[in-house]
């Protein structure tokens, strides 16, 4: 099996946050990766990954980073492919906006698709959107799976109506 998702963070301690993406991923049964690179202590392993990532069979890139967050920018320019970035509220880390604008303030020409802070399962997500585009069999687990997003609404909607106050009127 051939991973067409790669997931990429600056170390290892954000993988409790970049565990949801990987968590969603195996799910719906969609073959990734994970590894560790950062842009800032091994850039020539970033610039090698990135430029070789397409020809690995890769789709879409998810890259978490927190602090100054440049991996995703990085990888950004050195692919053709898709990158989904992750703003990670770090251990030396601002409240999380300086992830948070490092990712989604790029340059003209160079996208990076950001999600909430800490919204590695979004990133998933959006992975799973984008390489449905091409494959049915995703799309539909993907339809799948928002069709139960609308029925645990259903249910919620259910579980209040059962609630009882004195002035509530439905």
């Amino acid at each position: 099996m051939k991973p067409v998702v790669s997931i990429i963070m600056g170390s290892t301690s954000d993988m409790n946050i970049m565990k949801q993406a990987a968590d969603f991923l195996n799910e719906m049964e969609i073959p990734f990766e994970i590894n560790a690179l950062s842009a800032h202590r091994v850039p020539e392993k970033v610039m090698e990954f990135a430029k070789g990532a397409k020809e690995r069979g890769i789709k879409v890139i998810i890259a978490g980073a927190g602090g100054a967050a440049h991996l995703p920018g990085v990888i950004a320019a050195l692919t053709p492919l898709p990158v989904i970035g992750v703003p990670i509220k770090s251990s030396n880390s601002m409240d999380g906006w300086d992830s948070v604008l490092s990712i989604l303030q790029m340059p003209s020409g160079i996208p990076v698709a950001t999600v909430a802070l800490d919204g590695a399962k979004n990133a998933g997500i959006l992975a799973m959107q984008i390489l449905a585009t091409a494959d049915e069999s995703i799309m539909q687990k993907f339809i799948r799976f928002k069709s139960e997003l609308a029925l645990k609404i259903e249910k919620a909607n259910h579980d209040l109506a059962e609630i009882k106050y004195d002035f509530k009127t439905n």
